[in-house]
């Protein structure tokens, strides 16, 4: 599975944006994703899950997006979306976009065998 996540960019404190993530190869259905970010000088963290064959945005969330972002699945399109609202400047890193074979969505990073190459947003403040 090849994944591509892109929609970053920069934009200031409260704007909105959607991040993508296209899986090529085996159906993305067959896996729950996952989104993850890393800051400058930080680990990368756990945003958002989703899981096995969900078509809709019911999702699993870090505690400092929760209520802002939303996750959603559109599986005959192989893409996962995070749809950012009220950002933030601590929300400024590299997203990552993740597959899991387990069929529940997981906020451990070990479990996810394949990730996408990463999208940069800033948030200005």
């Amino acid at each position: 599975v090849q994944l591509q996540a892109f929609g970053g960019g920069l934009v200031q404190a409260g704007d909105s944006l959607r991040l993508s993530c296209t899986a090529s190869g085996r159906t993305s259905s067959s896996y729950s994703m996952g989104w993850f970010r890393q800051a400058p000088g930080k680990e990368r963290e756990f945003v958002a899950a989703i899981a096995v064959g969900l078509r809709g945005s019911d999702g699993i969330y870090t505690d400092s997006v929760q209520g802002r972002f939303t996750i959603a699945r559109d599986n005959a399109k192989n893409t996962v979306y995070l749809q950012m609202d009220s950002l933030k400047p601590e929300d400024t890193g590299v997203y990552y976009c993740a597959a899991s074979l387990q069929g529940v969505a997981t906020v451990h990073r070990e479990r996810y065998r394949y990730w996408g190459q990463g999208t940069e947003l800033t948030v200005s403040s």
